[in-house]
């Protein structure tokens, strides 16, 4: 297996890049990563791993065009690396838009995709079960056969890398009554319906998302980054508020003994650091998003979810059920 990572553009620099890398191929000794970046920053890896000096940094706010134009930048030689030397999947925590741009344009769409999308899991009520919710981010806008798309890759996702049989599916909305949402949420369920959608269960509520009830949320790009950022947000937020009413005074400080195990536990659920990234499902090739903002933890997590990703064969998986609907 080899995995290419870009180790540039990441909020907290490359610093967290080649310690995440270290404990990585520690943890994987049999993956092979080549890192691309300053190589003045990336001394440390020399020995361990192959390193391609590309030191141009694409900016966070760096748009589509402007991406494609930094030829020389660590993010644009990973890819063309890895799409000319067959990697099997890349890694960066650069700009968000510019990376998925790149991406689809290097590495191209799977033929008979019709919009790239976005997707990660997200943790729920029920212990030890993810929802997988996409798109959360690549497009700004959806028409509703794309939405049946993302329903689809969804459902291969989920069964690739959670081994279910019949994933629940809905749509998120602003309410479970078929006529709910927006005119193209309101399409693409009159499509599912029609289609005969495997275990299509109708719309869903935000609030009601991570109950542990649906396997897989369906929404546009636009809508979807929303509901992700929102959740990161009321995570952080409720973090913070119960940290400082813990440390009110000394018999709130004791009070936390006793309950320290089960709010530890319930703040490495929620921490979105926990799953290391997002995957961009429909291109040719595991592409995966780190966090903007990741610490060693994050990006160590989002190498595990590309050798995850490449082992369960999520994109071949993808490109036969593609044909198979064609």
């Amino acid at each position: 297996m080899k995995i290419a990572v870009d180790a540039m553009g990441g909020d907290n620099g490359s610093k967290v890049v080649v310690t995440a890398v270290k404990q990585f191929l520690i943890e994987f000794p049999g993956v092979e990563v080549v890192v691309f970046g300053d190589k003045n920053e990336l001394e440390q890896l020399t020995s361990l791993c192959q390193v391609i000096d590309a030191p141009e940094t694409v900016p966070m706010e760096a748009g589509a065009l402007e991406v494609i134009r930094m030829k020389n930048s660590s993010m644009c030689v990973a890819l063309k690396t890895m799409k000319e030397q067959q990697f099997d999947a890349v890694v960066s925590a650069g700009s968000t838009g510019g990376y998925l741009a790149a991406a689809t344009l290097i590495l191209k769409l799977i033929p008979g995709v019709r919009r790239a999308a976005l997707v990660t899991s997200f943790p729920t009520k029920l212990k030890d079960k993810k929802l997988v919710v996409l798109d959360i981010g690549a497009n700004n806008e959806n028409s509703p056969e794309e939405l049946v798309q993302f329903a689809e890759m969804g459902r291969t996702y989920h069964q690739s890398l959670y081994n279910s049989d019949n994933p629940k599916t809905y749509l998120l909305s602003n309410g479970t009554e078929a006529h709910k949402g927006s005119p193209v949420g309101q399409a693409a369920y009159k499509l599912l319906l029609e289609t005969q959608f495997p275990n299509f269960c109708g719309n869903m509520e935000a609030r009601d998302a991570l109950t542990g009830e649906a396997d897989i949320l369906v929404t546009d790009g636009y809508t979807g980054n929303v509901f992700l950022k929102s959740s990161e947000g009321i995570a952080k937020l409720m973090s913070a508020m119960i940290k400082d009413n813990f440390k009110k005074n000394l018999w709130t400080k004791l009070g936390y003994l006793h309950v320290a195990k089960g709010f530890k536990e319930m703040s490495t659920t929620m921490n979105y650091k926990t799953t290391g990234g997002a995957m961009l499902l429909g291109v040719n090739g595991v592409v995966v998003k780190a966090h903007g903002n990741s610490d060693v933890y994050g990006f160590t997590n989002a190498l595990r979810v590309a050798k995850t990703m490449v082992e369960r064969r999520v994109v071949e998986t993808i490109k036969e059920m593609v044909k198979r609907g064609q």
